[in-house]
């Protein structure tokens, strides 16, 4: 059989005919299979009572959604059949009373029901739908936050509030809708009450917004009462007398700071038993009857470099004190006597959380005097020349293999703003420069096998070891 006989077409249907085989009855037939349906007219819509699901009833009286809004009289009956608590009455109300909070809400309360027998007669649900009863815990939550600021050094205080979101957006829907404009919203109110309670309480408190010495966290599901005890911080300048105390702890190597058990710290935790931040930390942190500290400098000094001068100014963070304030002067000394030979401190002041940043950003350039050894010293006088012509140039300096392990590896450029003082002693020379802040010095003499350039040992032509660096000063404040 062909492509051409009739007989292929007759037996296999072409596709776009084939869906008539499985059609209702009607489908592809001449006469219209829907004429025999009969019209129906639509009815006038405009009296049919419109409902938009949110209506309920309440001890046989249907709430009115539609009603105007709080200070309105009807506007506060509305809040009064919801169920709203006295609290929120008085908050959402708009109205002036000569009572506050709860006696003011239950003083507009009572008002409605002299314009309104029927609402006397109304039963308040178990629950207010704005607060749902949180405003009956003030008075326990003051309590424990009495209880347990009691025996703390504070004068300021914070309050933070955390509610539960549904509550939230709940109290929102019916407070924009129903309530006074420019009502409280339910978390500054739960606020508020808690500070007009803790006030009558304690009345030497005030109250803040930033920098608080106690800060106050409530949580409403479950009650919970936190208070942080925020740091107080201490400027002032230290001065390393001694060589081999790092600036901040140093945890043992062997344990990792664990402590027990070692032998190689001698349970201490700690790879050397002093450090600049516990020699002037923990009488602070025992004077004040606080946890700990964390110290923050203008930089940090090697371990085995002397910091001498004015001092390296520094910021000292003593966390979680009971005790706020004390004689700073006194414990200056008490410092100073407690570290004799190894550290000393000055300048002491008061200060806050944003100094921190200032010191740790600052970048002043500083002074230093450093001795070193020179395998084949050449003449005086060429020595003179040679290290004198590095004063002013312009540094490029690679990530020391000293500290690779803690640095990124990249080139800096530093510059040497003046050397003097040149001194040759035998085989070992000194001299003093000021450079810009970020500068290894110890590099500038023996060039780190060529990764600081130019360097003493490549002026001098011979191989150059360090024997001591001091930092002189501090050029800030």
């Amino acid at each position: 059989m062909t492509r051409d006989e009739p007989e292929a077409k007759a037996t296999a249907p072409d596709e776009e005919d084939e869906w008539q085989l499985y059609a209702t009855a009607g489908y592809a037939a001449a006469e219209d299979p829907w004429d025999d349906l009969v019209p129906v007219e639509e009815e006038d819509s405009a009296d049919e009572e419109w409902f938009d699901g949110d209506d309920f009833e309440s001890n046989g009286q249907t709430v009115d959604w539609d009603s105007p809004p709080c200070p309105a009289p009807l506007g506060i009956a509305h809040m009064i059949r919801l169920g709203t608590c006295d609290h929120c009455l008085h908050r959402v109300g708009g109205r002036r009373t000569e009572e506050r909070g709860a006696a003011g809400g239950a003083i507009l309360r009572a008002e409605a029901h002299s314009r309104d027998r029927e609402l006397s007669e109304f039963e308040a649900p178990d629950l207010c739908p704005l607060c749902e009863n949180l405003f009956d815990d003030v008075e326990n939550i003051v309590t424990r936050i009495v209880d347990q600021t009691g025996e703390l050094d504070h004068g300021s205080l914070q309050v933070g509030v955390h509610v539960p979101k549904d509550l939230i957006a709940e109290e929102d829907r019916l407070r924009t809708r129903h309530a006074a404009p420019g009502s409280r919203p339910l978390k500054a109110a739960f606020s508020d009450a808690v500070q007009a309670g803790v006030a009558t309480r304690m009345p030497v408190v005030t109250f803040v917004k930033e920098r608080p010495d106690l800060m106050i966290l409530i949580d409403c599901l479950t009650l919970r009462v936190d208070v942080d005890i925020r740091p107080v911080f201490i400027y002032g300048r230290y001065r390393k007398l001694d060589r081999g105390i790092p600036q901040t702890r140093w945890p043992c190597r062997a344990c990792r700071g664990r402590a027990e058990g070692c032998e190689s710290c001698e349970g201490t935790g700690l790879q050397y038993p002093d450090s600049v931040q516990d020699l002037i930390g923990e009488p602070f942190r025992l004077a004040l009857s606080a946890d700990d500290t964390s110290f923050h400098g203008m930089g940090r000094e090697d371990i085995d470099v002397r910091c001498l001068g004015r001092g390296r100014p520094f910021v000292l963070e003593v966390k979680r004190p009971r005790i706020r304030r004390t004689d700073l002067e006194e414990l200056m000394h008490a410092v100073n006597a407690n570290a004799a030979d190894k550290l000393e401190i000055s300048d002491l002041r008061w200060t806050n959380r944003s100094e921190v940043s200032r010191v740790k950003e600052t970048r002043a350039e500083k002074s230093y005097t450093i001795r070193f050894s020179v395998e084949e010293l050449p003449e005086e006088a060429t020595i003179l020349e040679a290290i004198s012509g590095l004063s002013g140039v312009t540094l490029e300096q690679q990530t020391p293999k000293r500290v690779s392990h803690r640095r990124a590896d990249k080139k800096r450029k530093r510059k040497v703003v003046s050397i003097d003082n040149i001194l040759v002693d035998g085989s070992e020379v000194q001299f003093s420069v000021r450079c810009e802040a970020g500068t290894y010095v110890k590099e500038l003499v023996h060039s780190d096998e060529g990764r600081t350039a130019p360097s003493v040992a490549s002026v001098l032509d011979s191989p150059c070891e360090v024997i001591w660096l001091d930092v002189e000063d501090i050029h800030a404040d």
